[in-house]
């Protein structure tokens, strides 16, 4: 399977991403974080990414692309993934045409994902309210139109993201339980 976790800021994206990786065995994947581990080297690409991040922008989409696309030629994702954090523009998820099979929209309001951030322990520096409240609104401009693009496909399934954490977990494994009954049956065909 490969899925797409789609949802604002302290949606809960990486919580639901690591108990569907557990549950599924197949390797969860956050752009995010993946950018977090390059901003820290001392590379001038290193000292870009820590000021876009820092700043609560978006990583342009070639660099996402070139970077995601690359990860996932990785041995370990070729058999599926969980996907947080991309792709986060519409131009990124035609690019990545024909790399999803499912697309889950933690569906949270601004103001619960807020709360939610900020009772974190983490302290991120990219975590800041200027930060957090920019990326929500890139969010609203830009990945907005994604899960309209996903949807047009049939792709799209909403959750109720501001449930307890093993609701918004039963949901989409239910989710997820139609769409492997359903490979299952295309593959008996062949």
């Amino acid at each position: 399977m490969r899925i797409v976790i789609v949802g604002i800021q302290g949606a809960g994206k990486s919580t639901q991403g690591n108990l569907l990786s557990e549950k599924y065995n197949i390797p969860y994947l956050s752009s995010g974080h993946i950018f977090r581990q390059m901003a820290q080297e001392k590379t001038p690409t290193g000292r870009w990414l820590k000021e876009t991040i820092n700043s609560g922008a978006l990583v342009d989409d070639d660099m996402t692309l070139k970077v995601v696309l690359e990860y996932l030629k990785k041995p370990e994702y070729q058999n599926g993934y969980i996907l947080d954090g991309f792709p986060r523009t519409v131009v990124q998820a035609e690019a990545f045409n024909g790399g999803v099979d499912k697309v889950i929209f933690l569906d949270v309001a601004d103001k619960e994902a807020l709360w939610r951030i900020s009772g974190r322990h983490d302290n991120r520096e990219d975590e800041t309210v200027v930060a957090i409240r920019r990326r929500i609104d890139l969010f609203h401009e830009w990945t907005l139109p994604v899960l309209g693009y996903y949807e047009s496909q049939n792709k799209l399934v909403r959750i109720d993201g501001e449930q307890e954490v093993v609701k918004v977990f039963d949901d989409i494994c239910k989710s997820l339980n139609k769409l492997e009954k359903a490979e299952a049956k295309e593959r008996a065909k062949q």
